[in-house]
């Protein structure tokens, strides 16, 4: 009798500890998440509002003007970035990719994912979570974080580096409020233009956040326009025309020596550089040479072909400071991948490390520009 009793009391409290988790379960099944318009909120780190689409990154009417690679890889939606408060206690996204790509050298986290940022009470942007995408769906969806105290707190979500989005909604709790920022975080009066090559547009950074120029605006608290453009920062006299017209920039940054050939470097780089002084004069430009791969050290070619390139575009740097010294600035290739020159995924583009190098060589040249 006294084992049926013990087996009874067993049975009891594994049928209130059932009861208990499909209660909880329960719960969890009955607090639905409602989903809201990205639009509706704030795009950041954005140069012209007269693109195709919301998520397009060079003015609609320069597709006609452009190569057909340039265009297609400027609607990547890179350095673009989603800015809310939410009191939610839960904090996820739902998006569209635009063509659902998929890279060798580059994770997807990082081609097409998406980085959740939060605003800490001391003014520090704190990574969360990432979605890891799937292969066989264009639509991506992720909750990043749950049971959040449910105080309105600040928040970012930086979008894919080499894929497009046709549309993203921000999912929160259902009785949860959500609006645009109340933080001026990064600030709206600081920003920073950033033309360059793949590796400016992010390849290969392991997640979204982690591209240079995010890295960069979130140290630096100010919008970052990134418009690297993978195989096509060649110097097109139409982009530098159209990156003048953007308000409010604080400084240039010009970066395409790796996408050109030592004549462009030596016959474009005047006059690309000119018209934004012509036409921007009271903005500094900071003209970046291009990065000594690291196979270039052993291979014979490449050990004279890069430094001639920089030379090139350092020529053309020199030129332009004679005719006026004012608001230009030169950034050597020196430690742009490193010191230990273990920066990259491939010899060329850059991983996390990397990234983090390069933005630390430019950080202390832009702080004193924007401050």
């Amino acid at each position: 009798m006294k084992t049926f009793s013990m087996i009874k009391s067993i049975a009891v409290a594994l049928a209130a500890l059932c009861t208990s988790f499909a209660a909880i379960s329960a719960d969890k099944e009955v607090k639905p998440m409602k989903y809201v318009n990205a639009l509706e909120l704030k795009l950041i780190n954005k140069g012209f509002d007269n693109s195709l689409t919301p998520y397009t990154r060079i003015p609609a009417y320069l597709k006609d003007s452009v190569r057909h690679d340039l265009w297609e890889r400027s609607r990547c939606s890179s350095g673009i970035a989603v800015r809310f408060a939410t009191n939610s206690t839960r904090v996820g996204v739902r998006y569209n990719l635009l063509w659902n790509t998929h890279m060798a050298h580059m994770a997807d986290t990082g081609l097409k994912g998406t980085d959740l940022y939060r605003l800490s009470d001391d003014g520090v942007w704190q990574y969360v979570n990432t979605n890891r995408p799937s292969k066989s769906d264009s639509i991506q969806s992720k909750v990043y974080v749950e049971n959040l105290a449910g105080d309105m707190r600040e928040y970012m979500i930086y979008l894919p580096l080499y894929d497009g989005i046709n549309w993203l909604e921000v999912g929160v709790d259902a009785d949860a409020e959500i609006s645009k920022p109340r933080v001026d975080n990064p600030r709206a009066s600081r920003k920073i233009v950033f033309y360059g090559t793949s590796i400016m547009q992010g390849g290969c950074a392991s997640r979204t956040g982690m591209v240079s120029t995010s890295i960069i605006q979130r140290e630096l608290n100010c919008e970052c326009v990134n418009i690297g453009i993978s195989g096509e920062g060649k110097m097109d006299y139409c982009m530098a025309r159209a990156m003048a017209t953007i308000p409010g920039v604080s400084a240039f940054v010009i970066d395409p020596v790796p996408n050109c050939t030592k004549m462009m470097c030596d016959t474009l780089t005047y006059n690309f550089v000119k018209i934004l002084r012509t036409m921007r004069p009271e903005v500094p430009i900071v003209m970046v040479e291009g990065p000594l791969y690291p196979y270039s050290r052993f291979d014979s070619f490449f050990a004279g072909y890069l430094p001639e390139k920089n030379e090139a575009f350092r020529k053309n740097y020199e030129l332009l400071r004679k005719d006026n010294p004012r608001n230009i600035y030169y950034v050597t290739c020196e430690d742009l991948d490193g010191p230990d020159h273990e920066g990259t995924v491939d010899g060329i583009h850059l991983t996390d490390l990397g990234f983090r190098h390069y933005a630390d060589r430019l950080i202390p040249v832009l702080k004193p520009l924007i401050e």
